[in-house]
Protein backbone atom coordinates (compact mmCIF):
# COMPACT_ATOMS: atom_id res chain seq x y z
CA UNK A 1 0.00 0.00 0.00
CA UNK A 2 1.51 3.65 -1.00
CA UNK A 3 0.13 7.00 0.47
CA UNK A 4 -0.09 9.30 -2.35
CA UNK A 5 -1.07 13.03 -1.51
CA UNK A 6 -1.17 16.42 -2.54
CA UNK A 7 -2.12 19.63 -0.88
CA UNK A 8 -5.84 18.15 -0.01
CA UNK A 9 -6.08 15.35 -2.24
CA UNK A 10 -5.23 11.65 -0.50
CA UNK A 11 -5.44 8.59 -1.76
CA UNK A 12 -4.06 4.95 -1.53
CA UNK A 13 -2.66 2.80 -4.19
CA UNK A 14 -3.06 -0.61 -3.47
CA UNK A 15 -2.59 -3.11 -6.49
CA UNK A 16 -2.78 -1.43 -8.56
CA UNK A 17 -6.26 -0.12 -7.47
CA UNK A 18 -7.20 3.62 -5.96
CA UNK A 19 -8.72 3.53 -2.33
CA UNK A 20 -10.03 5.88 0.21
CA UNK A 21 -9.63 8.86 -2.17
CA UNK A 22 -10.29 11.95 -0.22
CA UNK A 23 -10.60 15.46 -0.09
CA UNK A 24 -9.91 17.82 2.98
CA UNK A 25 -10.07 14.06 5.04
CA UNK A 26 -13.16 13.46 3.81
CA UNK A 27 -14.13 10.22 1.64
CA UNK A 28 -15.26 11.32 -1.84
CA UNK A 29 -14.79 8.21 -4.10
CA UNK A 30 -14.36 4.83 -2.44
CA UNK A 31 -12.03 3.55 -5.76
CA UNK A 32 -11.31 3.33 -9.28
CA UNK A 33 -9.86 0.11 -10.73
CA UNK A 34 -9.13 -1.43 -13.74
CA UNK A 35 -10.60 -5.33 -13.62
CA UNK A 36 -10.72 -8.25 -15.86
CA UNK A 37 -13.64 -9.92 -15.08
CA UNK A 38 -14.12 -13.66 -16.76
CA UNK A 39 -17.09 -14.91 -18.19
CA UNK A 40 -18.10 -15.99 -14.63
CA UNK A 41 -18.01 -12.55 -13.23
CA UNK A 42 -14.73 -13.60 -11.09
CA UNK A 43 -11.97 -10.74 -11.40
CA UNK A 44 -8.79 -12.32 -12.94
CA UNK A 45 -5.63 -11.37 -10.74
CA UNK A 46 -3.76 -8.81 -11.76
CA UNK A 47 0.24 -8.41 -11.46
CA UNK A 48 1.59 -4.89 -11.16
CA UNK A 49 5.31 -4.31 -12.85
CA UNK A 50 7.32 -0.95 -13.14
CA UNK A 51 5.77 0.77 -10.84
CA UNK A 52 7.02 4.33 -10.50
CA UNK A 53 6.09 6.94 -8.67
CA UNK A 54 7.23 10.56 -9.34
CA UNK A 55 6.30 12.86 -6.41
CA UNK A 56 6.00 16.97 -6.93
CA UNK A 57 5.21 19.70 -4.93
CA UNK A 58 1.99 20.34 -6.74
CA UNK A 59 1.40 16.66 -7.76
CA UNK A 60 2.15 12.76 -8.37
CA UNK A 61 2.56 10.93 -11.03
CA UNK A 62 1.97 7.24 -11.56
CA UNK A 63 3.20 4.63 -13.99
CA UNK A 64 2.87 1.06 -14.03
CA UNK A 65 1.72 -2.35 -15.99
CA UNK A 66 -0.63 -4.70 -15.00
CA UNK A 67 -0.62 -7.96 -16.44
CA UNK A 68 -4.09 -10.05 -15.92
CA UNK A 69 -4.46 -13.47 -17.98
CA UNK A 70 -2.72 -12.46 -20.74
CA UNK A 71 -4.08 -9.02 -21.03
CA UNK A 72 -1.18 -5.92 -20.94
CA UNK A 73 -2.47 -3.02 -19.48
CA UNK A 74 -0.02 0.38 -19.01
CA UNK A 75 -1.34 2.47 -16.41
CA UNK A 76 -0.84 6.02 -15.59
CA UNK A 77 -2.34 8.26 -12.45
CA UNK A 78 -1.86 12.04 -12.26
CA UNK A 79 -2.98 13.84 -9.09
CA UNK A 80 -2.86 18.24 -8.56
CA UNK A 81 -3.01 19.88 -5.36
CA UNK A 82 -5.74 22.13 -7.44
CA UNK A 83 -8.25 19.87 -7.61
CA UNK A 84 -7.47 17.18 -10.29
CA UNK A 85 -6.88 13.55 -10.56
CA UNK A 86 -7.05 11.45 -13.88
CA UNK A 87 -6.23 7.67 -14.27
CA UNK A 88 -5.75 5.90 -17.74
CA UNK A 89 -5.67 2.40 -18.79
CA UNK A 90 -4.59 1.72 -22.35
CA UNK A 91 -4.45 -2.48 -23.02
CA UNK A 92 -3.72 -4.16 -26.33
CA UNK A 93 -5.24 -7.72 -26.10
CA UNK A 94 -2.42 -10.24 -27.37
CA UNK A 95 -4.81 -12.63 -28.54
CA UNK A 96 -9.03 -12.09 -28.71
CA UNK A 97 -9.66 -12.13 -24.93
CA UNK A 98 -13.60 -13.55 -23.44
CA UNK A 99 -14.95 -11.06 -20.96
CA UNK A 100 -17.84 -10.20 -18.76
CA UNK A 101 -16.39 -7.15 -18.28
CA UNK A 102 -12.80 -5.41 -19.11
CA UNK A 103 -12.01 -1.49 -18.04
CA UNK A 104 -13.01 0.54 -14.72
CA UNK A 105 -15.28 0.39 -12.02
CA UNK A 106 -15.57 3.55 -10.00
CA UNK A 107 -17.24 3.37 -6.60
CA UNK A 108 -19.12 6.41 -4.52
CA UNK A 109 -19.82 5.55 -1.00
CA UNK A 110 -23.32 5.38 0.56
CA UNK A 111 -22.80 7.05 3.68
CA UNK A 112 -24.22 10.97 2.97
CA UNK A 113 -24.32 9.82 -0.72
CA UNK A 114 -27.71 7.75 -1.12
CA UNK A 115 -31.05 9.53 -1.15
CA UNK A 116 -28.84 12.98 -1.86
CA UNK A 117 -27.96 15.18 -4.59
CA UNK A 118 -26.18 13.87 -8.06
CA UNK A 119 -25.72 15.59 -11.15
CA UNK A 120 -25.70 13.42 -14.15
CA UNK A 121 -24.04 14.36 -17.67
CA UNK A 122 -25.09 11.64 -20.61
CA UNK A 123 -22.70 10.98 -23.41
CA UNK A 124 -24.61 13.24 -25.95
CA UNK A 125 -23.92 16.49 -23.54
CA UNK A 126 -27.37 16.78 -21.61
CA UNK A 127 -27.45 16.50 -17.79
CA UNK A 128 -29.58 16.17 -15.10
CA UNK A 129 -29.87 16.90 -11.67
CA UNK A 130 -31.27 13.95 -9.18
CA UNK A 131 -30.50 12.13 -6.17
CA UNK A 132 -28.82 9.09 -5.26
CA UNK A 133 -31.17 5.98 -4.43
CA UNK A 134 -32.41 5.86 -0.76
CA UNK A 135 -34.39 2.39 -1.30
CA UNK A 136 -31.90 0.05 -2.97
CA UNK A 137 -32.90 0.02 -7.25
CA UNK A 138 -33.32 -3.55 -8.10
CA UNK A 139 -32.10 -2.24 -11.75
CA UNK A 140 -29.17 0.54 -12.91
CA UNK A 141 -30.35 3.89 -11.17
CA UNK A 142 -28.18 5.95 -13.92
CA UNK A 143 -27.56 4.79 -17.29
CA UNK A 144 -25.10 6.59 -20.43
CA UNK A 145 -22.86 8.21 -18.34
CA UNK A 146 -20.25 10.32 -18.81
CA UNK A 147 -19.87 12.35 -15.68
CA UNK A 148 -21.55 12.22 -12.24
CA UNK A 149 -21.63 15.24 -9.91
CA UNK A 150 -21.96 14.77 -6.13
CA UNK A 151 -20.93 17.25 -2.86
CA UNK A 152 -19.11 16.32 0.33
CA UNK A 153 -18.72 18.82 3.19
CA UNK A 154 -17.03 22.00 1.66
CA UNK A 155 -16.89 20.48 -2.37
CA UNK A 156 -18.32 19.65 -5.34
CA UNK A 157 -16.76 16.25 -6.76
CA UNK A 158 -17.21 15.63 -10.21
CA UNK A 159 -16.52 12.49 -11.63
CA UNK A 160 -15.58 11.99 -15.81
CA UNK A 161 -15.63 9.21 -17.67
CA UNK A 162 -14.40 8.65 -21.40
CA UNK A 163 -13.36 5.75 -24.03
CA UNK A 164 -16.53 3.44 -23.49
CA UNK A 165 -19.95 3.32 -22.49
CA UNK A 166 -20.74 3.49 -18.34
CA UNK A 167 -23.87 3.12 -16.48
CA UNK A 168 -24.39 2.29 -12.32
CA UNK A 169 -26.02 -0.19 -10.31
CA UNK A 170 -26.55 -0.04 -6.84
CA UNK A 171 -24.04 -2.70 -5.56
CA UNK A 172 -25.74 -2.57 -1.58
CA UNK A 173 -28.09 -4.79 -3.56
CA UNK A 174 -25.09 -7.30 -3.05
CA UNK A 175 -24.31 -5.42 0.57
CA UNK A 176 -21.14 -4.00 -0.94
CA UNK A 177 -20.95 -0.34 0.19
CA UNK A 178 -20.86 1.47 -2.96
CA UNK A 179 -22.53 2.44 -5.79
CA UNK A 180 -20.71 1.08 -8.84
CA UNK A 181 -20.25 3.00 -11.90
CA UNK A 182 -19.00 0.69 -14.71
CA UNK A 183 -17.49 0.13 -17.92
CA UNK A 184 -20.48 -1.50 -21.24
CA UNK A 185 -23.91 -1.31 -20.49
CA UNK A 186 -25.38 -5.10 -19.08
CA UNK A 187 -27.80 -4.55 -21.76
CA UNK A 188 -25.03 -5.67 -23.85
CA UNK A 189 -24.51 -9.19 -24.97
CA UNK A 190 -21.84 -10.76 -22.50
CA UNK A 191 -19.48 -12.30 -22.46
CA UNK A 192 -17.99 -10.48 -25.36
CA UNK A 193 -14.47 -10.96 -27.44
CA UNK A 194 -11.90 -7.84 -27.13
CA UNK A 195 -10.19 -8.37 -30.01
CA UNK A 196 -6.58 -9.39 -30.48
CA UNK A 197 -4.51 -6.48 -31.29
CA UNK A 198 -7.06 -3.80 -30.88
CA UNK A 199 -6.22 -0.76 -28.43
CA UNK A 200 -8.22 -0.22 -25.96
CA UNK A 201 -7.66 3.32 -23.90
CA UNK A 202 -10.15 4.76 -20.93
CA UNK A 203 -9.97 7.03 -18.51
CA UNK A 204 -11.81 8.62 -15.35
CA UNK A 205 -10.78 12.34 -14.30
CA UNK A 206 -11.82 13.63 -10.81
CA UNK A 207 -12.43 17.50 -10.08
CA UNK A 208 -13.01 18.94 -7.14
CA UNK A 209 -14.43 22.58 -6.61
CA UNK A 210 -15.63 24.38 -3.49
CA UNK A 211 -19.19 23.58 -2.89
CA UNK A 212 -21.56 24.54 -0.37
CA UNK A 213 -21.11 23.19 3.74
CA UNK A 214 -23.21 19.82 5.03
CA UNK A 215 -23.82 18.51 7.72
CA UNK A 216 -22.15 15.34 9.02
CA UNK A 217 -23.81 11.80 7.93
CA UNK A 218 -25.50 10.72 10.83
CA UNK A 219 -25.72 6.71 11.59
CA UNK A 220 -28.98 5.45 10.49
CA UNK A 221 -31.58 4.87 13.11
CA UNK A 222 -31.19 2.16 15.37
CA UNK A 223 -34.48 1.90 17.70
CA UNK A 224 -34.52 -0.28 20.26
CA UNK A 225 -35.34 -3.82 19.53
CA UNK A 226 -35.54 -7.63 20.53
CA UNK A 227 -32.41 -9.69 19.31
CA UNK A 228 -33.33 -11.85 16.87
CA UNK A 229 -33.78 -15.96 17.15
CA UNK A 230 -30.39 -17.59 15.76
CA UNK A 231 -30.25 -20.16 13.14
CA UNK A 232 -27.47 -22.65 11.97
CA UNK A 233 -27.64 -24.09 8.12
CA UNK A 234 -26.74 -27.49 7.49
CA UNK A 235 -26.61 -29.78 4.18
CA UNK A 236 -27.17 -33.29 3.48
CA UNK A 237 -22.79 -33.35 2.71
CA UNK A 238 -22.53 -31.77 5.99
CA UNK A 239 -24.46 -34.25 8.15
CA UNK A 240 -22.27 -36.65 9.07
CA UNK A 241 -19.75 -33.78 10.55
CA UNK A 242 -23.07 -32.59 12.53
CA UNK A 243 -24.62 -35.81 13.72
CA UNK A 244 -20.25 -36.88 15.11
CA UNK A 245 -20.38 -33.21 16.55
CA UNK A 246 -24.07 -32.78 17.90
CA UNK A 247 -22.94 -32.73 21.79
CA UNK A 248 -21.10 -29.66 20.59
CA UNK A 249 -24.40 -28.27 18.60
CA UNK A 250 -26.16 -28.97 21.97
CA UNK A 251 -23.91 -26.43 23.74
CA UNK A 252 -24.24 -23.80 21.01
CA UNK A 253 -28.11 -23.91 21.35
CA UNK A 254 -29.14 -22.11 18.32
CA UNK A 255 -32.86 -21.97 18.58
CA UNK A 256 -33.60 -23.05 14.62
CA UNK A 257 -31.72 -25.27 12.51
CA UNK A 258 -32.47 -24.79 8.74
CA UNK A 259 -32.38 -27.98 7.06
CA UNK A 260 -30.95 -27.34 3.22
CA UNK A 261 -32.57 -29.96 0.69
CA UNK A 262 -32.32 -29.94 -3.19
CA UNK A 263 -33.49 -32.76 -5.11
CA UNK A 264 -31.39 -31.50 -8.46
CA UNK A 265 -28.16 -31.92 -6.26
CA UNK A 266 -29.31 -36.12 -5.13
CA UNK A 267 -30.71 -34.48 -1.80
CA UNK A 268 -33.75 -37.02 -0.94
CA UNK A 269 -35.02 -39.76 1.77
CA UNK A 270 -31.58 -40.10 3.53
CA UNK A 271 -30.84 -36.64 4.30
CA UNK A 272 -34.29 -36.25 5.85
CA UNK A 273 -33.51 -39.25 7.94
CA UNK A 274 -30.39 -37.70 8.98
CA UNK A 275 -32.05 -34.46 9.74
CA UNK A 276 -34.48 -36.66 11.81
CA UNK A 277 -31.75 -38.36 13.89
CA UNK A 278 -29.71 -35.08 14.55
CA UNK A 279 -33.34 -33.69 15.67
CA UNK A 280 -33.77 -36.23 18.18
CA UNK A 281 -30.00 -35.68 19.77
CA UNK A 282 -30.29 -31.64 19.54
CA UNK A 283 -34.06 -30.12 19.96
CA UNK A 284 -34.73 -26.99 18.38
CA UNK A 285 -36.63 -25.65 16.02
CA UNK A 286 -36.27 -27.43 12.31
CA UNK A 287 -37.17 -25.54 9.51
CA UNK A 288 -36.79 -26.89 5.87
CA UNK A 289 -35.31 -24.75 3.17
CA UNK A 290 -36.59 -27.04 0.08
CA UNK A 291 -35.53 -25.95 -3.17
CA UNK A 292 -38.67 -26.47 -5.99
CA UNK A 293 -36.95 -28.98 -9.44
CA UNK A 294 -40.23 -27.55 -11.60
CA UNK A 295 -39.01 -30.33 -13.66
CA UNK A 296 -42.65 -32.28 -13.43
CA UNK A 297 -45.60 -31.79 -11.91
CA UNK A 298 -45.93 -29.24 -9.13
CA UNK A 299 -48.47 -31.25 -6.93
CA UNK A 300 -46.83 -34.35 -7.65
CA UNK A 301 -43.50 -33.00 -6.23
CA UNK A 302 -44.83 -31.15 -2.79
CA UNK A 303 -46.56 -34.22 -2.37
CA UNK A 304 -43.79 -36.67 -2.46
CA UNK A 305 -41.67 -34.30 -0.63
CA UNK A 306 -44.67 -34.54 2.40
CA UNK A 307 -44.66 -38.09 1.95
CA UNK A 308 -40.76 -38.37 2.23
CA UNK A 309 -40.50 -35.94 5.41
CA UNK A 310 -43.42 -38.49 6.95
CA UNK A 311 -41.57 -40.84 6.40
CA UNK A 312 -38.17 -39.80 7.61
CA UNK A 313 -39.71 -38.57 10.82
CA UNK A 314 -38.88 -35.24 10.88
CA UNK A 315 -40.94 -33.06 12.33
CA UNK A 316 -40.89 -29.21 10.84
CA UNK A 317 -41.41 -25.96 12.49
CA UNK A 318 -41.52 -24.68 8.99
CA UNK A 319 -40.91 -25.26 5.20
CA UNK A 320 -39.45 -22.36 2.85
CA UNK A 321 -39.64 -22.89 -0.50
CA UNK A 322 -37.41 -21.36 -3.83
CA UNK A 323 -37.31 -22.82 -7.85
CA UNK A 324 -34.34 -23.83 -8.64
CA UNK A 325 -33.76 -21.79 -11.16
CA UNK A 326 -34.48 -18.75 -9.11
CA UNK A 327 -31.15 -19.09 -7.73
CA UNK A 328 -29.62 -17.84 -10.56
CA UNK A 329 -29.34 -13.84 -10.98
CA UNK A 330 -31.11 -12.28 -14.00
CA UNK A 331 -29.18 -9.18 -14.69
CA UNK A 332 -31.24 -6.16 -16.65
CA UNK A 333 -31.50 -6.86 -19.82
CA UNK A 334 -31.47 -10.88 -19.67
CA UNK A 335 -34.10 -13.15 -20.35
CA UNK A 336 -35.87 -14.47 -17.12
CA UNK A 337 -35.62 -18.32 -17.08
CA UNK A 338 -38.90 -20.64 -17.33
CA UNK A 339 -40.15 -21.05 -14.03
CA UNK A 340 -43.76 -21.54 -12.80
CA UNK A 341 -45.68 -18.41 -11.41
CA UNK A 342 -44.17 -18.38 -7.90
CA UNK A 343 -48.61 -18.38 -6.90
CA UNK A 344 -48.69 -21.97 -7.81
CA UNK A 345 -45.30 -23.17 -6.28
CA UNK A 346 -46.70 -21.78 -3.34
CA UNK A 347 -50.15 -22.89 -3.44
CA UNK A 348 -49.31 -26.51 -4.27
CA UNK A 349 -47.07 -26.71 -1.53
CA UNK A 350 -49.62 -25.75 1.01
CA UNK A 351 -51.77 -28.17 -0.34
CA UNK A 352 -49.22 -30.32 0.68
CA UNK A 353 -48.41 -29.42 4.09
CA UNK A 354 -51.76 -27.52 5.24
CA UNK A 355 -51.05 -26.22 8.38
CA UNK A 356 -46.82 -25.41 8.70
CA UNK A 357 -45.82 -22.06 7.90
CA UNK A 358 -44.51 -21.13 4.70
CA UNK A 359 -41.98 -19.37 3.85
CA UNK A 360 -40.33 -17.56 0.20
CA UNK A 361 -38.39 -15.50 -1.27
CA UNK A 362 -34.89 -15.97 -2.03
CA UNK A 363 -32.32 -18.80 -0.68
CA UNK A 364 -29.52 -17.14 -2.36
CA UNK A 365 -29.28 -13.07 -1.92
CA UNK A 366 -31.15 -9.77 -1.64
CA UNK A 367 -30.43 -9.10 -5.30
CA UNK A 368 -32.81 -11.60 -6.23
CA UNK A 369 -35.39 -10.73 -4.23
CA UNK A 370 -34.97 -7.37 -4.99
CA UNK A 371 -35.23 -8.36 -8.47
CA UNK A 372 -37.84 -11.26 -8.77
CA UNK A 373 -40.41 -10.16 -5.69
CA UNK A 374 -42.44 -12.85 -4.77
CA UNK A 375 -46.06 -12.35 -3.95
CA UNK A 376 -45.83 -12.22 -0.14
CA UNK A 377 -49.83 -11.92 0.74
CA UNK A 378 -49.27 -16.05 0.02
CA UNK A 379 -46.80 -16.28 2.57
CA UNK A 380 -46.23 -16.39 6.39
CA UNK A 381 -42.66 -15.25 6.21
CA UNK A 382 -39.70 -14.12 3.67
CA UNK A 383 -36.24 -15.03 3.36
CA UNK A 384 -32.81 -13.83 1.86
CA UNK A 385 -29.19 -13.87 2.61
CA UNK A 386 -26.26 -12.13 2.09
CA UNK A 387 -22.57 -12.47 1.25
CA UNK A 388 -19.73 -10.09 1.60
CA UNK A 389 -17.59 -11.39 -1.16
CA UNK A 390 -19.15 -11.28 -4.67
CA UNK A 391 -17.66 -7.93 -5.53
CA UNK A 392 -14.12 -7.83 -3.27
CA UNK A 393 -12.72 -9.70 -0.62
CA UNK A 394 -10.15 -7.89 1.07
CA UNK A 395 -10.63 -7.30 4.54
CA UNK A 396 -11.31 -3.82 4.29
CA UNK A 397 -14.22 -4.07 2.00
CA UNK A 398 -15.69 -7.46 3.98
CA UNK A 399 -15.75 -5.45 7.05
CA UNK A 400 -17.39 -2.25 5.15
CA UNK A 401 -20.24 -4.62 3.99
CA UNK A 402 -22.00 -4.07 7.58
CA UNK A 403 -22.22 -0.63 6.57
CA UNK A 404 -24.58 -1.77 4.13
CA UNK A 405 -26.88 -4.51 6.00
CA UNK A 406 -29.10 -1.53 7.61
CA UNK A 407 -29.95 -0.62 3.71
CA UNK A 408 -30.98 -3.93 2.97
CA UNK A 409 -33.27 -4.10 5.70
CA UNK A 410 -34.87 -1.32 4.81
CA UNK A 411 -35.49 -2.34 1.69
CA UNK A 412 -36.70 -5.40 2.35
CA UNK A 413 -39.12 -4.24 4.88
CA UNK A 414 -40.11 -1.87 1.87
CA UNK A 415 -40.95 -5.12 -0.67
CA UNK A 416 -42.13 -7.39 2.26
CA UNK A 417 -44.71 -5.41 4.28
CA UNK A 418 -45.76 -6.63 7.64
CA UNK A 419 -44.74 -9.85 6.62
CA UNK A 420 -42.26 -11.98 9.54
CA UNK A 421 -38.88 -11.10 7.78
CA UNK A 422 -36.21 -13.72 8.39
CA UNK A 423 -32.52 -13.35 7.00
CA UNK A 424 -31.12 -16.53 6.12
CA UNK A 425 -27.17 -17.59 5.62
CA UNK A 426 -24.98 -14.65 5.82
CA UNK A 427 -21.67 -16.07 6.35
CA UNK A 428 -18.56 -14.99 4.27
CA UNK A 429 -18.17 -17.82 2.54
CA UNK A 430 -20.19 -18.32 -0.68
CA UNK A 431 -22.35 -21.63 -0.74
CA UNK A 432 -24.18 -20.86 -4.13
CA UNK A 433 -22.48 -18.57 -6.60
CA UNK A 434 -26.19 -16.62 -8.92
CA UNK A 435 -23.57 -14.99 -10.97
CA UNK A 436 -21.95 -17.64 -12.50
CA UNK A 437 -21.42 -21.63 -12.98
CA UNK A 438 -19.63 -22.44 -9.82
CA UNK A 439 -18.28 -21.32 -6.55
CA UNK A 440 -14.48 -20.62 -7.11
CA UNK A 441 -12.17 -23.12 -5.63
CA UNK A 442 -9.81 -21.86 -2.81
CA UNK A 443 -7.63 -24.46 -2.29
CA UNK A 444 -4.74 -21.95 -1.28
CA UNK A 445 -6.67 -20.22 1.39
CA UNK A 446 -6.86 -16.70 -0.51
CA UNK A 447 -8.54 -14.21 0.48
CA UNK A 448 -10.78 -14.29 -3.41
CA UNK A 449 -14.67 -13.69 -4.06
CA UNK A 450 -17.37 -15.71 -4.55
CA UNK A 451 -15.58 -18.75 -2.98
CA UNK A 452 -17.74 -21.05 -0.66
CA UNK A 453 -14.24 -21.34 1.45
CA UNK A 454 -12.64 -18.32 2.81
CA UNK A 455 -10.18 -18.89 5.52
CA UNK A 456 -11.39 -16.40 7.59
CA UNK A 457 -14.18 -18.65 8.81
CA UNK A 458 -11.93 -20.04 11.68
CA UNK A 459 -10.25 -16.85 12.53
CA UNK A 460 -10.99 -14.27 14.58
CA UNK A 461 -12.33 -11.76 11.77
CA UNK A 462 -15.52 -13.86 11.45
CA UNK A 463 -16.13 -13.39 15.35
CA UNK A 464 -15.55 -9.78 14.81
CA UNK A 465 -17.63 -9.65 11.26
CA UNK A 466 -20.65 -11.72 13.06
CA UNK A 467 -20.36 -9.09 16.00
CA UNK A 468 -20.91 -6.63 14.03
CA UNK A 469 -23.59 -7.78 11.75
CA UNK A 470 -25.51 -8.76 14.40
CA UNK A 471 -25.03 -5.10 15.71
CA UNK A 472 -26.81 -4.04 12.45
CA UNK A 473 -29.96 -5.89 13.36
CA UNK A 474 -31.19 -3.99 15.94
CA UNK A 475 -34.71 -2.31 14.98
CA UNK A 476 -34.59 -4.13 11.79
CA UNK A 477 -37.70 -6.48 12.83
CA UNK A 478 -35.81 -10.00 11.77
CA UNK A 479 -37.49 -12.55 13.65
CA UNK A 480 -34.66 -15.20 13.04
CA UNK A 481 -30.72 -15.29 11.33
CA UNK A 482 -28.76 -18.06 10.25
CA UNK A 483 -24.75 -16.38 10.52
CA UNK A 484 -23.64 -19.59 9.41
CA UNK A 485 -23.42 -22.94 8.91
CA UNK A 486 -22.54 -25.77 11.22
CA UNK A 487 -19.93 -27.46 9.95
CA UNK A 488 -18.08 -27.39 6.90
CA UNK A 489 -16.38 -24.46 5.24
CA UNK A 490 -19.10 -21.94 6.18
CA UNK A 491 -19.60 -23.43 9.53
CA UNK A 492 -18.58 -22.72 13.18
CA UNK A 493 -17.06 -26.16 14.35
CA UNK A 494 -14.06 -27.82 12.81
CA UNK A 495 -13.67 -31.06 11.88
CA UNK A 496 -12.01 -32.54 14.98
CA UNK A 497 -15.01 -30.75 16.90
CA UNK A 498 -13.05 -27.29 17.66
CA UNK A 499 -15.13 -24.68 18.50
CA UNK A 500 -13.78 -21.16 16.40
CA UNK A 501 -13.89 -18.00 17.86
CA UNK A 502 -17.06 -17.20 15.11
CA UNK A 503 -19.02 -20.41 16.79
CA UNK A 504 -18.56 -18.82 20.60
CA UNK A 505 -19.44 -15.40 19.41
CA UNK A 506 -23.01 -17.16 18.30
CA UNK A 507 -23.47 -19.33 21.02
CA UNK A 508 -23.65 -16.00 22.87
CA UNK A 509 -25.88 -14.68 20.26
CA UNK A 510 -28.31 -17.45 20.97
CA UNK A 511 -28.43 -16.69 24.77
CA UNK A 512 -29.61 -13.27 23.99
CA UNK A 513 -32.22 -14.41 21.28
CA UNK A 514 -35.54 -12.81 22.32
CA UNK A 515 -34.41 -10.31 25.03
CA UNK A 516 -34.44 -6.38 23.97
CA UNK A 517 -31.52 -4.41 23.22
CA UNK A 518 -30.73 -0.81 23.26
CA UNK A 519 -28.62 1.57 21.66
CA UNK A 520 -26.36 3.51 24.33
CA UNK A 521 -25.25 7.26 23.46
CA UNK A 522 -21.90 5.89 23.14
CA UNK A 523 -22.66 3.50 20.13
CA UNK A 524 -22.97 0.24 22.06
CA UNK A 525 -25.49 -2.14 22.07
CA UNK A 526 -26.36 -3.55 25.52
CA UNK A 527 -29.45 -5.74 26.91
CA UNK A 528 -32.26 -4.21 28.32
CA UNK A 529 -31.08 -5.45 31.84
CA UNK A 530 -27.76 -3.28 31.36
CA UNK A 531 -25.21 -6.35 30.39
CA UNK A 532 -23.49 -5.11 27.17
CA UNK A 533 -23.10 -7.04 23.94
CA UNK A 534 -19.21 -6.72 23.61
CA UNK A 535 -18.97 -7.82 26.99
CA UNK A 536 -20.68 -11.37 26.57
CA UNK A 537 -18.57 -11.83 23.44
CA UNK A 538 -15.18 -10.76 24.85
CA UNK A 539 -13.79 -7.22 23.42
CA UNK A 540 -11.77 -8.48 20.20
CA UNK A 541 -15.04 -8.93 19.24
CA UNK A 542 -16.73 -5.97 20.02
CA UNK A 543 -18.25 -3.55 16.76
CA UNK A 544 -19.04 0.15 17.74
CA UNK A 545 -21.82 1.63 16.02
CA UNK A 546 -21.18 5.38 16.61
CA UNK A 547 -20.60 8.21 14.06
CA UNK A 548 -18.63 7.49 10.75
CA UNK A 549 -14.63 7.50 10.59
CA UNK A 550 -13.13 10.73 11.51
CA UNK A 551 -12.53 12.93 8.67
CA UNK A 552 -9.23 13.82 9.83
CA UNK A 553 -6.88 13.80 6.87
CA UNK A 554 -4.37 10.67 6.55
CA UNK A 555 -0.99 10.69 7.39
Amino acid sequence: MTLLTTGPLSLRLEGGALRDIRWNGIEAIRGIAWLVRDRDWGTLPARIRNLRIDREDAGFRVHFDADADGLHTRMTIEGRADGFLRVEGRAVPPADLLTNRTGFTILHPITGVAGHWARITHSGGDSEETTFPDLIEPWQPFKDIAAIAHRIDGAEVCCEMAGDVFEMEDQRNWSDASFKTYVRPLALPWPYVLPAGQEMVQSVTLRFRPGPALPPPRPMARPDAVMPRIGLVISPEELPDALAHAARLAEIAPQHILCHLDPTAGHGAEALAGFAQLQRACPAAYDLEYVVACTGSLPDEMQALARAVAASGLRLASLAVCPSVDRQSTPPGSAWPDCPPLAQVYAATRAAFPGLPLGGGMFSYFTELNRKRPPVELLDYVTHGTNPIVHAADDESVMQTLETIPHILRSARAIIGAKEYRLGLTSIGMRQNPYGSRTIPNPDGARICMTDSDPRQSEDFAAAFTTGYAATLAGSGVTTWVPAAFTGPRGIVGADGTVWPVGRVIAALAKMAGKRVVATGEGWLKLEDGSSLEADLAAPYAVRLGPPPSRTQPK
